[in-house]
């Protein structure tokens, strides 16, 4: 059993709080109240940023005291949204959301994962036609083998989890995101996943 916290309790962060509950993990879901981030992310060992990644940056900037060694899991995307809601551009250019997380946070564990998909697919990647694939990006190797069984018990199978190295890797990941409102206009709002076929 782990200790989790989960930052955000919209679509994405209920989804995995919900999923990780019943695989026998102690979660905790910070709501909006003031000082419930922070008792949350102190409380936990693995820590997840399920907050809106253009705001992401300075929220957890400013838990960095209690972040200090642990893992953060982030599964954000920085991105500018168009007039429908939907993503069209990314925030960070240069970088990604997950670099500049480390970088901020520099005692903190940052591996980015779960952010090729659409939220539903988090915790159930058997839904699909097609096996999925999911990707790992962080600097320490414990820490994404922690987040790797956690994956393992959100239903993903060791062949579909894919570690890109370290956390520059995540600049590529999060730039998939600009496929998401390409994919939803073509086949309508339907649960899929960036994958690589080998």
């Amino acid at each position: 059993m782990t200790k989790i916290g989960i930052l955000g309790n919209g679509r994405v962060g209920g989804g995995l709080a919900t999923a990780l509950a019943r695989a026998g993990h102690d979660v905790t879901v910070a709501d909006r109240a003031p000082g419930a981030a922070a008792e949350a992310a102190r409380s936990a060992d693995v820590v997840v940023n399920a907050t809106p990644g253009a705001g992401s940056l300075e929220r957890l900037a400013a838990l960095r005291d209690e972040l200090r060694g642990k893992i953060l899991v982030d599964v954000s995307n920085a991105t500018v949204d168009g007039p429908d809601g939907l993503p069209a551009d990314l925030l960070h250019h240069d970088s990604s959301l997950a670099e500049k997380l480390q970088r901020t946070l520099p005692d903190t564990h940052v591996v980015k994962t779960l952010n090729t998909m659409l939220h539903s697919v988090m915790t159930a990647p058997g839904s699909l036609s097609q096996p999925a694939g999911v990707f790992l990006s962080g600097d320490d190797r414990a820490a994404k083998e922690t987040v790797r069984g956690l994956l393992a018990d959100l239903g993903w199978r060791e062949e579909w989890i894919v570690d890109l190295g370290g956390v520059e890797t995540a600049r590529a990941t999060e730039a998939a995101v600009l496929f998401v409102p390409h994919v939803i206009r073509a086949r309508g709002f339907r649960p899929f996943a960036v994958s690589v076929v080998t």
